[in-house]
């Protein structure tokens, strides 16, 4: 991988502005063209590997305005579903055809770059059709992406640059941030990580009083779980060896996997219906589970040994988030005009939102992400914040407060309401408590997709933070 990341760099060579081959001229969809510019095409990276992205200048002032990359998790799937579905400029409508103008795009202050990663992932391939990976392979080409960007877009290099994502771009993002701070030609000035994966111990055990708390377990379950699964006035919710503990925890699973019950959004309801964790239709296996949770446990590892299995012996495997309908999303980006808009080679793969290719043969190298996070922060420079829907299972807010917490930074600001204006009248958005260089914030009543649930919240959140005011 060293070698090839050096070949890269011999072989790169500068470029005077932006790529006019990747401008998107007419996109279909639309009732008229934007008035800023936007570009789609590949930034190739490291031994034929392309990864898709699409830029979308800054309405306000694209010269001087930061960029801002956007990574949705996974692992694998598209961060077109952040810019189609919730705070792109034009979001898809439900009949997969049209578009609509987003009043709340996060480009009206940014320069807006949306990267399909890794490879696999929506538009983005692999000449050699391999796509097993991990988080350090992903964190270095997300990285070699960057610096390919760059240079494309030679007149963006001194601006001001932030890395943002939602889910498990709780691992994408610090991981990459790890590496680009590192890189005095990369003006790196924060992350920002929006219902994040931060750990899987804290996220196992916070969802477990989260379910509690909210009436989805029974006083029954709760005393069973008490009685076994804790010690000391301790609670071992994650990677705990007694067996009477890990019974009550799969039936914890059963609520929350099998109910029914939207996992991205506990009040909201389950688009297309209540289905299971995993089903067969039409010949496929469907997987509507990104593998988050308690997966130290018995019953989880003989799932994913069985949903391996299936894989390696051609059965079709189709990854659908939870809850979630990417039908439109799906059918506009597969249009033939559309790709051509985009400048989609032929060699890119039908457009899906996650990809059980990548999720299947993914390493989950990283069980925290606590060392990345001190790392950024004793350079006392990078504003970092962490944000969270508070109604949300999948990446639950009270595990990324735990979190944040025990980075153990110096308190500024304890934890108060914070307000924005909707419609003329101020709100309360959620809490946010504030230390040096460092927040976490909840968005009330928002699930895992905050700018989907709630977007002029979102949109606030997200100017405060670029703008380096006060939440």
């Amino acid at each position: 991988m060293v070698a090839a990341v050096l070949l890269y760099f011999l072989l790169a060579s500068p470029a005077a502005a932006a790529p006019a081959d990747h401008e998107v001229v007419s996109l279909p969809g639309l009732p008229k063209q934007p008035s800023f510019k936007h570009y789609s095409g590949y930034l190739n990276v490291a031994s034929g590997k392309h990864l898709h992205y699409w830029f979308v200048e800054s309405q306000s002032s694209p010269s001087s305005d930061p960029v801002v990359l956007w990574l949705n998790g996974g692992p694998g799937c598209s961060s077109l579903d952040g810019l189609l579905t919730e705070h792109g400029p034009f979001l898809v409508e439900d009949d997969g055809v049209t578009l609509r103008p987003n009043p709340n795009s996060w480009n009206k202050i940014a320069n807006m770059l949306y990267l399909e990663s890794p490879p696999g992932v929506g538009f983005s391939y692999s000449d050699d059709g391999a796509y097993a990976t991990n988080d350090t392979e992903v964190s270095m080409l997300n990285y070699l992406a960057l610096k390919e960007f760059f240079r494309l877009f030679p007149e963006l290099s001194a601006n001001g640059l932030f890395l943002t994502g939602e889910s498990y771009a709780g691992i994408y993002v610090p991981t990459l941030a790890e590496r680009v701070m590192e890189d005095e030609d990369l003006n790196l000035q924060g992350i920002a990580v929006g219902n994040g994966m931060s750990s899987y111990e804290l996220n196992d055990n916070s969802l477990v009083y989260f379910a509690y708390y909210h009436g989805l377990l029974g006083s029954g379950l709760w005393s069973r779980l008490q009685m076994h699964c804790c010690r000391d006035g301790r609670c071992d919710f994650h990677q705990n060896p007694d067996a009477n503990c890990s019974a009550a925890l799969a039936d914890v699973q059963g609520v929350i996997y099998n109910s029914g019950l939207n996992i991205y959004n506990l009040y909201a309801p389950c688009p297309g219906g209540a289905h299971r964790r995993f089903s067969v239709e039409e010949g496929q296996l469907v997987v509507r589970d990104l593998g988050h949770f308690f997966i130290h446990h018995v019953g989880t590892q003989m799932w994913n040994k069985k949903l391996l299995s299936l894989a390696s012996r051609g059965t079709p495997v189709r990854l659908d988030p939870p809850c979630t309908n990417s039908t439109a999303a799906s059918r506009f980006l597969n249009d033939p005009q559309v790709r051509r808009a985009l400048h989609i080679t032929n060699a890119s793969p039908q457009w899906t939102i996650c990809s059980s290719e990548v999720y299947l043969n993914y390493g989950r190298l990283y069980q925290d992400v606590r060392k990345q996070y001190l790392k950024l922060l004793s350079a006392l420079k990078y504003r970092v914040l962490v944000y969270n829907g508070d109604v949300d299972m999948a990446c639950n807010f009270m595990g990324d407060e735990w979190f944040v917490e025990s980075l153990n930074q110096q308190v500024q600001v304890n934890r108060r309401p914070w307000l924005y204006e909707d419609e003329g009248e101020r709100q309360v958005g959620g809490f946010v408590k504030e230390f040096a260089n460092l927040a976490f914030l909840t968005i009330k009543g928002s699930g895992h997709m905050v700018p989907t649930d709630n977007p002029v919240a979102a949109f606030t959140v997200f100017s405060r933070f670029i703008k380096k005011g006060p939440f």
